[in-house]
């Protein structure tokens, strides 16, 4: 009887360590941009000693922005950026890094795998500033700090941030 309960409360610790944390958790970045909530939803992957831009993330190459499952843009309201108008709705946000910078892919597809990416499915291309981090970031994490009418959005992993001015329409 005492090696079954043993066995057991074996079996109970291990399914409780298979449910942990997972390693790339999910996240939320939220604002209120002129009386409009905006809302993205993504994973957050962590440095772990790994080369990020260029390595991890090849330059050239579109990445999923996060981790997992797709990273999903909600706005309420109608967004301006780049001279270019995001209707409101739901979508996909990838990103396309180069050594110089990066653009923002805003994408109709929602819903997938982050991983998937249909770039038929483009609604648009927003150029990012890069800049470098004040001090290296080791989870991905991703910003939007509303100021009046207007938003920055900032991606920052390891050294490097990058900037999209958006606002509300």
């Amino acid at each position: 009887m005492f090696r079954r309960l043993a066995a057991l409360s074996l079996l109970s610790v291990s399914v409780l360590a298979a449910q942990a944390a997972p390693a790339s958790p999910r996240d939320t970045a939220r604002a209120t941009i002129a009386g409009a909530s905006v809302m993205v939803d993504y994973g957050r992957p962590s440095m772990k000693g790994r080369a990020i831009w260029g390595g991890l993330v090849p330059y050239g190459q579109v990445w999923r922005l996060g981790a997992n499952a797709a990273t999903t843009l909600v706005t309420e309201k109608a967004l301006v950026a780049d001279s270019t108008t995001i209707p409101a709705g739901k979508y996909t946000l990838y990103l396309l890094p180069t050594e110089q910078g990066a653009e923002l892919i805003v994408n109709k597809q929602t819903g997938q795998w982050g991983t998937v990416y249909d770039a038929k499915q483009d609604l648009a291309r927003l150029k990012l500033t890069k800049s470098a981090a004040a001090a290296p970031v080791e989870k991905f994490a991703i910003t939007i700090a509303a100021k009046g009418n207007g938003a920055t959005m900032s991606f920052a992993w390891d050294k490097t941030e990058y900037h999209l001015a958006v606002t509300a329409k």
